[in-house]
């Protein structure tokens, strides 16, 4: 059941079995307010079990461009496009949230991007590769950031 992402009212629906749900809560509220801010799009997401294809796709870039499988479980998955840009989200148990940002347009900006929720550990799979630089936000505390650029077609 897709469940609309209120920022104003922040909740830990969906996240209950996280050890930082109140973070990952708050990084999830984040995206959510930024995509309504950027794009006036609401930002739905829905139990990962009932949109394995999102999860497929984003585990298929994962795997395909740098070799690499995230052990937490998967919570809920968001995927949508807006303005060109095919999005496509994981929320992991572990606090780690996953974005994969493809252009549709040939040349367009495509990208993965990793979150950390306050106070959750790197991944082992990420801190060899990855350098994550530090944000604040009103709704998340201090979230935690890195990225690679897509070479591939999606």
């Amino acid at each position: 059941m897709p469940y609309t992402v209120d920022f104003k009212n922040v909740s830990t629906v969906g996240l209950e079995s996280s050890p930082v749900a109140d973070a990952l809560a708050g990084l999830r509220a984040n995206e959510a307010r930024y995509y309504k801010n950027k794009y006036d799009h609401d930002f739905t997401v829905v139990a990962a079990d009932e949109a394995p294809e999102v999860l497929d796709y984003v585990n298929n870039i994962l795997s395909t461009e740098r070799d690499l499988v995230i052990s937490s479980k998967p919570l809920e998955v968001s995927s949508f496009e807006v303005e060109g840009l095919r999005m496509a989200y994981v929320f992991y148990e572990s606090g780690l949230s996953i974005n994969a940002m493809y252009g549709i347009d040939e040349g367009a900006k495509r990208a993965v991007g990793f979150k950390l929720s306050d106070g959750m550990e790197i991944p082992e799979e990420l801190a060899a590769s990855f350098k994550f630089a530090r944000q604040k936000s009103k709704l998340a505390g201090t979230i935690r950031g890195s990225y690679f650029v897509i070479k591939g077609q999606y």
